[in-house]
């Protein structure tokens, strides 16, 4: 049974120099709470794995919504995302020689991700080729199939994947609201650790087995406020 933590312990687990693998589109779907705790917490150096950098404001108005917040306190030291242009610290941190960014097209992020799950030795995608991308260092060569060119690249995996459900029950059975699951289900399977936050915490047998999108098994941990 994973163990059930609030946010700031959750934050707590995170050694600087860590990979994270962030779930969220935009915002949607980040872990919120546990995020805001790892930005008062200050950890740095980390290598952020996620879909985008966040947005400067959130549909509440406060500043820095989701990552954006570990972005803007400069504790990235490395993002690996298929879109950052969203968020103009990125491009500032970059240009000033403080941040590393690894641009990858969105279909073949998500699917290195789901081959470093799997326990696959890479993807093969026609994505890039003839491009700069195929002399990135997530590219590991490039393979002719059937007269065809392919970039054969590498899969991906993190130390730590922090997720959001939008239900979560006791044994770490997630069920996650329509778009919010976006790559979560993916990077619950390719990280060492993974930390679950829960929107609202039930009991077992809440979430239908049916309905269950990330199984218990692959979570360590769930963030609730009722805390441990």
């Amino acid at each position: 049974m994973p163990k059930i933590i609030t946010p700031k312990q959750a934050a707590q687990l995170v050694p600087p120099g860590a990979s994270v693998m962030f779930g969220g589109f935009m915002g949607c779907g980040n872990a919120h709470k546990t995020i805001a705790e790892l930005a008062a917490l200050g950890v740095g150096e980390l290598t952020m794995i996620c879909n985008d950098a966040g947005m400067p404001n959130g549909p509440d108005g406060k500043p820095h919504y989701g990552v954006a917040q570990l972005v803007h306190n400069r504790q990235i030291r490395k993002i690996v995302a298929s879109h950052v242009g969203l968020n103009p610290e990125v491009a500032e941190q970059m240009n000033a020689g403080t941040l590393e960014a690894v641009l990858i097209p969105q279909g073949s992020l998500a699917e290195m991700i789901r081959a470093g799950g799997a326990g696959l030795g890479g993807i093969l995608t026609p994505t890039g080729y003839g491009t700069i991308v195929q002399e990135a260092s997530h590219v590991h060569s490039v393979v002719e199939i059937d007269g065809r060119h392919y970039l054969l690249e590498r899969p991906l995996k993190a130390d730590f994947a922090v997720i959001s459900g939008y239900k979560v029950d006791r044994a770490g059975n997630v069920w996650y609201k329509g778009t919010a699951r976006n790559f979560s289900q993916v990077m619950a399977t390719a990280a060492r650790t993974v930390i679950a936050e829960a929107d609202q915490l039930v009991d077992i047998g809440e979430i239908e087995p049916e309905a269950v999108m990330t199984p218990g098994i692959l979570v360590d941990y769930i963030v609730s406020e009722e805390g441990a």
